[in-house]
Order: C-alpha cells, then structure tokens, then sequence
C-alpha cells in the first residue's frame, strides 16, 4: 500500500470516528454500500473524485485536507451566532497563547 494511500485511508476512518459515524451510515449519505467504505478505509480502493467532495461534506473539511494538500482542518462554524463565533476565537487565541 502506498503512503498516499495509506494516510487517505487513515483520514477517512479518522474523520468518521470523530463524527460519531459508522461505516454504515457514511455509505448510506454517500449511497454506497458500507463495504464500500470499508475498502477505502482498509485501503483497498480509492473514492473518486465525486466521493472525495461528498466525504469532505460529509466531515466539514476540504479536499485539500482530505487528500493531503494541506495540514490543517477547519472548524465549521455555521450554525453557530456571531457571539458563539467570537467566544471560539477567543479560546482559540488562548490556546495560542499558552502554547497548549
């Protein structure tokens, strides 16, 4: 198995965990069957492109992120009130500070 493969297959799995998701319910948002989502996971194939945006919906992330380009995820923040938004930046500024 390649590196690049390797670390997709771990990024999937990964963001489903900490969604809270199973197999299943991923395959069923993304219509596939959960073996589907398995194979990916284990690294046996690969998403395509269509279910590589689809995942990256599915976990609030970008493509860029889930396929490696860049380091970094994002936290989604709709939903949330400019109030909320601002008291998480706050926090995230503290943790910045503290080196935490």
């Amino acid at each position: 198995m390649s590196k690049e493969l390797f670390t997709l297959a771990d990024k999937i799995k990964a963001l489903r965990i900490r969604k809270g998701m199973t197999q299943s319910e991923v395959a069923r948002l993304l219509g596939l069957s959960r073996s589907g989502v398995n194979a990916w996971e284990m690294g046996l194939s690969v998403p395509s492109t269509q279910y590589i945006v689809e995942l990256a919906k599915v976990f609030d992330i970008s493509t860029d992120y889930l396929l490696g380009l860049e380091n970094t995820s994002t936290i989604s923040v709709k939903g949330l009130s400019q109030k909320q938004v601002s008291a998480l930046l706050d926090t995230i500024e503290c943790f910045k500070d503290t080196g935490n």
